[in-house]
């Protein structure tokens, strides 16, 4: 089962309110630390008057508006995107294990970058994005052949270890398209993962796609619930499985597609932020969809801070702290289902 054993206890839209609300207020704080601290301290009142009173000749003006601003930003909506891509991907399978960088996702889209960088250098972001989409979809769809091949079926687990599979065999593929056509320093940004490029190029291109995810994502939600409590189940509500199950891929391919071409394979947010927010808001998707993106934004921006923080002036890859957090969580719920091999 996807849901966690608190989870069963139904929804909880008091608490989803509050969580909704109340992480709003986190996430903006949080965003105002990632603006504050770096390689170069500002100020609380610097940031007001880069913002109301930019001054182009002042160094640390520049820095907050062109730099740390849409860094923040960037890091708020990619840390959405990959959790409503997790949320969804776990409502649809029933699969606790399902997640972006578990499912070939992430790893197909890095893939097809480094195709595009070899095919097509110097392509635009948007093209880039496009190479993701696609990547991510031949991810996707060579997992789950992967995971069928069985004669039991797919089960949780097995889809996991498929994933891992071709996610290991993608990135290896990658690696050698690197070396063989020397790209490995253009592709080495995309490997670590991280918002430390972006500009504000990056955040028009984020901000209207993962704005279009959720509002697909929420007119999904009442369907992926009910996909939720298995596929016989739902059809026998006169739920349409295969058109949603194809709606909902292409909401994730969406999501995901946009996020790694922007700031690479940033693993595991879509792992633990769906199972934490199911935990706390019950199994209603009207509600796990919103309340995952405000706290997946909160968990990506929270962790890019403490990336520069632990080794200054230096920074660590930010895919490294959030799988500090993701590990131990998928190897526990990897345990759990290990009945379902």
């Amino acid at each position: 089962m996807a849901n966690i054993t608190a989870a069963d206890k139904g929804p909880r839209p008091l608490l989803a309110t509050v969580i909704l609300i109340g992480g709003l207020a986190v996430l903006l704080l949080t965003m105002g630390l990632s603006i504050l601290y770096g390689a170069a301290d500002v100020k609380y009142a610097t940031i007001w008057q880069s913002i109301y009173q930019f001054d182009a000749s002042s160094t640390s003006h520049q820095i907050i508006r062109n730099l740390r601003i849409p860094r923040a930003l960037a890091a708020a909506l990619i840390g959405a995107a990959l959790a409503m891509s997790g949320a969804i991907m776990q409502g649809m399978t029933r699969n606790p294990l399902a997640s972006p960088s578990i499912m070939g996702v992430t790893s197909g889209a890095a893939f097809m970058m480094a195709v595009a960088l070899v095919i097509t250098p110097g392509a635009s972001n948007i093209a880039m994005m496009l190479w993701a989409f696609a990547g991510a979809g031949l991810g996707t769809g060579i997992v789950f052949a992967v995971g069928s091949i069985s004669k039991t079926g797919l089960t949780p687990v097995k889809l996991a270890l498929a994933g891992t599979a071709v996610t290991a065999m993608l990135n290896s593929l990658s690696s050698g398209i690197s070396i063989h056509f020397n790209i490995a320093k253009d592709m080495s940004f995309w490997y670590a993962g991280g918002v430390s490029s972006v500009q504000w190029v990056h955040v028009k291109l984020l901000a209207p796609v993962v704005i279009i995810g959720i509002i697909l994502a929420l007119l999904l939600a009442h369907s992926i619930t009910v996909m939720n409590l298995g596929e016989d189940v739902a059809r026998g509500l006169g739920q349409r499985t295969g058109l949603i199950k194809f709606a909902g891929t292409i909401v994730v391919l969406l999501l995901t597609g946009v996020a790694v071409s922007v700031a690479g394979t940033i693993g595991f947010i879509g792992l633990v932020i769906p199972h934490i927010t199911r935990f706390l808001v019950g199994i209603n998707y009207r509600w796990i969809i919103p309340c995952s993106a405000i706290l997946g934004a909160i968990l990506l921006v929270a962790a890019d801070t403490v990336s520069r923080m632990i080794n200054p002036p230096f920074e660590t890859p930010v895919g490294t702290v959030t799988a500090l957090i993701g590990v131990p969580f998928f190897l526990y719920l990897a345990r759990r289902e290990g009945r379902s091999l």
